[in-house]
Parts: C-alpha cells; structure tokens; sequence
C-alpha cells in the first residue's frame, strides 16, 4: 500500500507543477517548496497547518504552549499558499516553511534539522511518512481540534495505509463525540473529547477586536450586512440583497481579491454604489456609499463587530468557511446549502440561529424578518453568542494534557 502512496505523492507533485504555468497558487506553491534552506535547530516545538483557517484555529494552542516552554524555538509549516504567504512573518514563529512534499527523505532531512520535542498538527493533513519518522525517533505528534466522518478514507476497505499513519499519533484531541466513536471503531483510544479550539479564537478576538476607523465611519449608526469570504455565486446573491434594501449598509470580504474577481464584483453592484477600502484616503468623502469592498486579506475577523448581520460565503461551492467569527459578536449568520460537513453550521441551524439559504428570495427573506423584528433579531444574537461562549475552553484541556506528559 505505501507504493502507490508513493507514487501519488508524486504524481501529485507532477501535476502542481504542470498547473503552475498558468495558476499563482500553484506556482507559489512550486515556488515555495525549491531550494528552501531549514534553520537547524537543537530543539523546536513543531506546529503544522495546511492553511489559513487552521493557523487561526490552532493559534490558541501555539500561543500557550509557547509560554509554556520559552527555550524551545517554533516552527510553523503550512501546506497551502494561503496559509503561508499570509502568516510568513508572523511574530508567534521562529521559522515558518511549507511543508516538504512527503517523501522519507524530505521526512528524515527536515526532522534532522529542526529536532522537534513535540509536534502539533491542527484538524487534519495526515502525511505519512512525517508521521512515520516522527514515531521512529519518538516524537509525540498530537492531533488537535480533530474532526472525523464516517466518509473520510480511514474508514474505506482501502484505507489501510491512512488507518496506519493514525496509529502514528501520541494523541488525539478530537471535536465531538462522533469521531471519539469513530477512532474507537478503529481500535484508538487513545482520544480526547477536547471540543474546537476555534471557540477559543474566535471568542478571544471578540472580547478585544481591532478598531478599523474607516470601518466606523461608514457605518454611522446604520445597521450593516457583512459579507465575509464570498465566491461569485453568492456575491449574485448579495447583490441582488444591495438593490432590494437601500437604507441597509453592506460590507463584502471576497474569498479571492484579485484585480479581476473584484472587477467581476463591481460590475454586479449598482453604479457608484461602491467603493475599495484600498481607495480610501484620509479625507475621503466617499463612505456615504451603501457597499464598502474589503480588497485586503486579515481583516475579516475584526470587520465583523460592526455588523449586525453576516452572511458567510462558500455555501454554494466546496463549503461554508468560518461561521464563528461572526458568531462570537452575536451577529446571525446566514449561508448557502453545503454546510453538512460543519458541525458547528449545523448546530446553529438547529438552534435557530443559523439560516441556511439557496436562492435571492430566500435571503431577501431572511434579512427582512431579522432586520425588521427587533424580537426576533435579539433572541437569534443572545443565543449564537451564547452558543460561542459555552464552546470554549479546548485549548485549556488540549495544554494542560501536553504539558503534563
């Protein structure tokens, strides 16, 4: 089974490469991973992310465990270009790479340099000969804010291989009784029910936001929509919502920021309704307009304290991305139809919090009965908050395991 593991990995490489012609992400990617030069290290703690969202959900974790052993150095590597090329510089991390391609010399040579006491990998990527040379030089790896579905391929009659690299792993710290379920079915106990450490984040960044001046200006006491990591198909939606009602404010935060995507946004909107945060100036008298576009990456987290309604993007794609931002402030979060694999999109469905929508006329909908039913609107936003505020404290019990072995 590790052969033909071995060569998809490579195939995989193969592919990326071919793509990057003519992709940036794949070409970052490609581009990242050529003649990278490793800090050599005496000993790291090592935290992996494949991307962006995973930074953010296991940040709580990094940044304990990081007071916690002061002479270890960090080392962060990610996956994906959006992780990386965002989070490169960040202050919490001795070194920060992309994560080799997955052979068992890329295993050995960057284990070798960095020598990590421990490594922490956050939600998924099971890579396994990272795995297998961790366990060989008796390296804990721990799994954190894990989330399994009966689906995914460990759980396949072919899945030998994967079902292998998760006997590789010291501890698992998973997000709900499912999956502690699901690892026991297996024959692995050794698990946790911790919860998402996401509520942690996201609460944490809640109760001290970062103040976006111009942000405040344009609300001027109006009630804001904000729109937060749109795709194409819900922006149809959004726009659709500008023209429908005049007197709300709006606040879209594109997936993708690209001078073409933000173009493509523009033109669905009414003319000169709307205006970039990148063409903001300090005397600018333009933030009477009813939409402002976010053409930043990082600000999405901290936009949302100035909302009074969200809609999070990706419901009509590969999946919703991160209700709980929002959440933390108390705004009700609307969004599309593919939200199945997300717990947490589920469980404020079910508490009438959440409102999942597939068309302009359900949405309309929705936005008028939250916006015009004072009620209704402040029953829906104490009980979201509340749902945030109950789901913390993961990292506490994720910490205080590590650190006690």
């Amino acid at each position: 089974m590790l052969l033909p593991y071995n060569i998809g990995i490579r195939l995989y490489f193969i592919v990326i490469y071919l793509v990057s012609f003519f992709n940036k992400k794949a070409k970052l990617w490609i581009k990242g991973r050529k003649n990278c030069q490793f800090i050599h290290f005496t000993d790291s703690i090592w935290f992996h992310f494949a991307s962006l969202g995973e930074f953010e959900q296991g940040r709580p974790v990094l940044e304990r465990l990081k007071q916690l052993y002061p002479d270890n150095k960090i080392v962060i590597t990610f996956f994906s270009p959006s992780g990386f090329e965002v989070r490169k510089n960040t202050p919490l991390a001795d070194a920060v790479y992309y994560l080799p391609l997955d052979t068992a010399a890329n295993a050995r040579a960057f284990i070798n340099v960095i020598n990590p006491k421990f490594a922490v990998f956050t939600k998924y990527e099971y890579w396994y000969h990272f795995f297998n040379e961790t366990h060989r030089k008796g390296i804990p790896i721990y799994v954190v804010s894990g989330i399994f579905r009966p689906g995914q391929v460990f759980f396949k009659w072919y899945g030998g291989l994967h079902r292998k690299i998760l006997r590789l792993v010291k501890y698992f710290f998973v997000q709900d009784a499912a999956s502690e379920q699901l690892l026991h079915g297996l024959g692995i106990s050794n698990v946790i029910v911790s919860g998402d450490t996401r509520f942690d984040r996201v609460w944490a960044n809640a109760l001290q936001p970062k103040d976006i001046p111009a942000v405040s200006d344009f609300k001027n006491g109006h009630k804001v929509f904000i729109a937060g990591s749109t795709w194409p198909q819900d922006e149809k939606l959004i726009a659709a919502l500008v023209t429908e009602y005049a007197d709300l404010k709006f606040i879209i935060a594109p997936h993708e920021i690209s001078e073409e995507k933000i173009k493509q946004l523009l033109d669905m909107l009414p003319p000169d309704s709307a205006i970039r945060y990148s063409q903001l100036t300090t005397h600018n008298s333009q933030l009477t307009t009813q939409t402002f576009i976010i053409d930043n990456i990082g600000m999405l987290s901290s936009l949302y304290q100035y909302g009074d309604i969200a809609y999070i993007g990706g419901g009509f794609g590969a999946g919703i991305h991160n209700t709980l931002e929002a959440a933390a402030f108390g705004l009700p979060v609307i969004f599309g139809t593919n939200y199945d694999k997300f717990k947490e999109a589920k469980d404020l469905i079910n508490l009438e919090a959440g409102f999942s929508i597939s068309n302009a006329d359900e949405l309309t909908s929705i936005t008028g009965k939250l916006i015009n039913n004072e009620p209704f609107y402040t029953a829906v936003s104490i009980k979201i908050k509340d749902y945030v505020k109950e789901h913390t404290g993961a990292t506490k019990t994720i910490v205080d395991h590590i650190y006690s072995v």
